[in-house]
């Protein structure tokens, strides 16, 4: 008769202990346009009940509209190299690709995407928000006059004055002020850090 093995311990894992998963990147918003869709809209709706009205009416044995005769005349007389062909060609061209370009961009350039905790959660940073808050550290750093901070999704451009203290040291203190700050932000691309520091009245 065999002796039975001893049970091996399970053990749980406790929730609260789980390590969180790494953050990820919460991506570009992308933007609604409403606008554009609904001018796109209306003028495709205006266009195409005037269109149909107008083909109605031949049917019902009425002269087709004024315009239409005379755009078709237009069409069947002017050679394919016409400049107002050309034109007309060129504007539909250039709307075209607006529209395309609005349809594969996520716009909302004013918005810093930021790092996501957690997969339900998106988050982003105003480009204005961010700069008031990396200009309030520099205002912080001793030594410093003014200061102007200008942001956008790849850089961080930085123009600080000191009107006391060696320019050396100034610009060592703002530089680490500056990329803690940044990466303090949460953004998912923190952006490159351009500093430039002069003295009242001077370049930098």
């Amino acid at each position: 008769m065999s002796e039975s093995q001893p049970a091996t311990p399970t053990l749980e894992k406790d929730p609260g202990t789980v390590p969180p998963a790494p953050a990820e990147g919460s991506g570009r918003f992308w933007s609604p346009r409403r606008v554009p869709a609904a001018v796109v809209a209306l003028l495709l709706l205006a266009g195409a009940g005037l269109l149909l009205y107008d083909i109605a009416a031949v049917r019902a044995h009425h002269p087709a509209m004024h315009w239409r005769r005379a755009l078709a005349g237009q069409l069947a007389e002017r050679p394919l190299d016409d400049p107002w062909v050309l034109t007309g060609a060129a504007v539909a061209v250039a709307l075209g690709l607006w529209l395309i370009a609005l349809a594969v961009t996520p716009g909302l350039r004013g918005l810093l995407p930021m790092r996501r905790p957690h997969p339900e959660v998106r988050a982003a940073l105003g480009r204005d928000a961010a700069a008031l808050l990396l200009r309030d550290r520099v205002m912080d750093v001793s030594g410093i006059r003014s200061a102007r901070v200008r942001m956008s999704r790849t850089k961080a451009d930085v123009r600080a004055v000191a009107h006391f203290r060696d320019l050396d040291d100034v610009r060592a203190d703002l530089d680490t002020v500056l990329t803690d700050a940044i990466r303090g932000l949460g953004l998912t691309r923190p952006p490159r850090l351009s500093l430039h520091v002069s003295r009242p009245g001077r370049k930098g």
